[in-house]
């Protein structure tokens, strides 16, 4: 008995539609992603007759939210002992050197509690401090 040999077959996969699949996923992941907003703390931000926009661009900005009742945050990271925000701020720092402080703090804040995350900011090397303040009272 004899036994014949079949050819091979030449097994391909199609690509011509590839293009128009990977422009779908492209085009959902832009629709699906949501660009993530710092949620901070609900502060009331004192009022100002001048203001000016933070030079620079914002992914070198570090928010630090301090609201009424002595509770900071800094981006989103909640700092449980008021010390902790110099290792936070300082290990920013270190990453990237070219960082500056945004401080929303509410109005109605103690000065004290105030002066104290400006002491841990100095302990930090964190010098380039920005205020945030609304125009005229206006939300």
């Amino acid at each position: 008995m004899e036994f014949k040999r079949k050819s091979k077959i030449n097994v391909s996969i199609p690509t011509a539609s590839m293009p128009d699949i990977i422009f779908m996923l492209l085009i959902f992941f832009m629709v699906a992603t949501v660009i993530r907003q710092y949620s901070g703390l609900k502060v009331k931000l004192p009022e100002a007759e001048k203001i000016q926009k933070i030079p620079g661009s914002k992914r070198h900005v570090v928010t630090i939210w301090a609201d009424k009742n002595d509770v900071v945050v800094c981006d989103d990271i909640r700092v449980k002992k008021i010390t902790d925000l110099r290792n936070i701020v300082y290990q920013k720092l270190v990453r990237d050197p070219q960082i500056q402080i945004a401080l929303k703090i509410d109005k109605r804040d103690n000065m004290g509690f105030v002066n104290k995350i400006h002491q841990e900011l100095r302990k930090a090397s964190a010098l380039k401090v920005h205020y945030f303040a609304v125009p005229g009272g206006e939300y």
